[in-house]
């Protein structure tokens, strides 16, 4: 929780406790439905909240935009977002039912009055969002040809609506076709943890 306060310093105290509820949330609920890796729970705060977060460093979401978590898992990035963003709304869709059922019930149990969440392929899913945003999920081109038809024609933010996605490794071969409209952030640039040190924030506007 420190980690997230380092970075993160003006949480309100509502937020706060949001945050610090994670750890005993997703504790449980990986006993029961294992949503994030056993041998990587134990990192749930830098490998999975706030790395989520790197999308906030690049982009701050207005009241009233709507944003989908495509290939959510257990609800990253979208539950942290949600938590940073209380008056943005993030629906958060997988395709794998169990998964679906713990991000329902965290935020149930955080009072996250911005979350819906879908149990369908992304595919399935027709409504209109600002942005799209991902992390890790199939290749970015797989990505583009899903989630274009989920991106609103209407702007709400200096950001032009598009895909938001959180990546790791080298993105050269992947990002080549769309090379003229993709950027490339490292995460690196905000957080200065080791881990942090191969991945990246990608955004392409759609």
């Amino acid at each position: 929780m420190q980690l997230i306060l380092k970075y993160f310093p003006n949480l309100t105290e509502c937020q706060q406790e949001q945050f610090r509820m994670l750890d005993e949330l997703y504790h449980d609920w990986n006993a029961k439905i294992n949503v994030i890796s056993r041998k990587d729970i134990d990192n749930l705060y830098e490998h999975h909240v706030l790395h989520s977060l790197a999308i906030a460093q690049y982009v701050s979401f207005r009241p009233g935009m709507k944003v989908m978590d495509l290939g959510t898992g257990g609800g990253f990035p979208g539950i942290p977002l949600a938590i940073l963003f209380p008056e943005t709304h993030f629906h958060l869709v997988d395709s794998t039912k169990k998964k679906i059922l713990v991000c329902t019930e965290v935020a149930n149990a955080l009072g996250l009055k911005n979350i819906s969440t879908r149990w369908c392929r992304a595919e399935e899913e027709h409504d209109k969002f600002d942005y799209v945003i991902s992390r890790a999920v199939m290749p970015l081109a797989d990505l583009v040809k899903i989630c274009r038809k989920n991106i609103a024609k209407e702007q709400h933010g200096a950001l032009p609506n598009g895909l938001i996605c959180l990546k790791g490794g080298e993105l050269a071969s992947e990002t080549y076709p769309m090379k003229n409209s993709v950027e490339i952030v490292p995460v690196a640039t905000y957080f200065s943890e080791p881990y942090f040190e191969t991945k990246q924030v990608v955004y392409l506007p759609l």
